[in-house]
């Protein structure tokens, strides 16, 4: 779902309700490509933490969020009809993740969640959404330079 907002957009992750407002055409692909990894890290992060919060829940299917290989091949396709600007930025604005439930279950109630393998994803996920955050910083750090010399 998008909704218009000033002069960009405000992209909801349909796990977290949660919305992420992009820049319009000011940013290059590589920082589109940094949105979309904050985007799908904070889902990402979501997820662990409904499957730890789900721990005692009978039942329960742990969640997993995939990004990566489809966003690969989304590249990949670009790439083949002539890589321009234009086409990456479009398979980057495209890219969605997968929030899938695992079928694994690894107990007697059905219930296949991990605590300590979800809270050491949720640590991996935390700090991955760090340096991505540092890098969009040095960007906009770099931006703020050229501008003000």
């Amino acid at each position: 779902m998008h909704e218009v907002t000033g002069i960009g957009m405000t992209i909801r992750d349909k796990l977290t309700g949660i919305g992420t407002t992009t820049m319009g055409g000011i940013t290059s692909n590589s920082m589109r490509m940094l949105e979309r990894s904050v985007d799908y890290l904070w889902t990402k992060q979501a997820a662990h933490l409904d499957n730890i919060a789900n721990a005692e829940t009978p039942g329960y299917k742990v969640k997993t969020v995939t990004f990566e290989k489809r966003f690969a091949q989304q590249l990949k396709a670009a790439e083949r009809h002539g890589h321009t600007r234009t086409k990456t930025r479009r398979a980057i604005e495209n890219a969605r993740w997968d929030v899938v439930e695992d079928e694994e279950v690894t107990r007697m109630d059905e219930n296949g969640v991990n605590v300590l393998e979800q809270s050491l994803e949720a640590v991996r996920t935390a700090y991955q959404m760090q340096y991505t955050l540092q890098a969009i910083n040095k960007d906009f750090t770099t931006l703020n330079t050229a501008i003000t010399g």
